[in-house]
């Protein structure tokens, strides 16, 4: 309660009983364990769902060797906003596993690190 309700005396003021905000209190202290396990049941819930929205609209990317490849562009070679976004084409070389692969250049220049599916995207000529 603020302290204009005190001294203006408000309904809410004049219906305080303390022995009946204390047994209240204590019920509520009671109920906190089941309405934290309710709100962790309901969490879990909402994780589950935009877990699996997210999943639904993934285009899972696999590539083969010799697959032709663009890759998402560094930063740093975006100069402005009219830059192309995707750089090459690539051919993969390697495919090591859980979406991560070698590339190298058409002239056979190896690129010097791993590259993973979703910077990726086929090259069609």
């Amino acid at each position: 309660m603020i302290l204009v309700e005190i001294q203006e005396s408000s309904p809410r003021f004049q219906s305080f009983v303390a022995e009946k905000s204390n047994e209240e209190r204590r019920v509520n202290l009671d109920l906190l364990d089941e309405v934290r396990e309710e709100a962790r049941i309901k969490a879990d819930a909402l994780k589950r769902r935009v877990e699996h929205k997210h999943s639904s609209k993934l285009k899972p990317r696999q590539f083969q060797v010799a697959d032709l490849v663009m890759r998402k562009a560094h930063p740093y070679q975006l100069e402005n906003k009219l830059s192309p976004k995707w750089t090459g084409p690539f051919r993969v070389t390697e495919v090591l596993g859980n979406g991560a692969y070698r590339l190298e250049t058409l002239e056979g220049g190896p690129i010097p690190r791993t590259w993973n599916a979703t910077n990726l995207k086929f090259y069609f000529s």
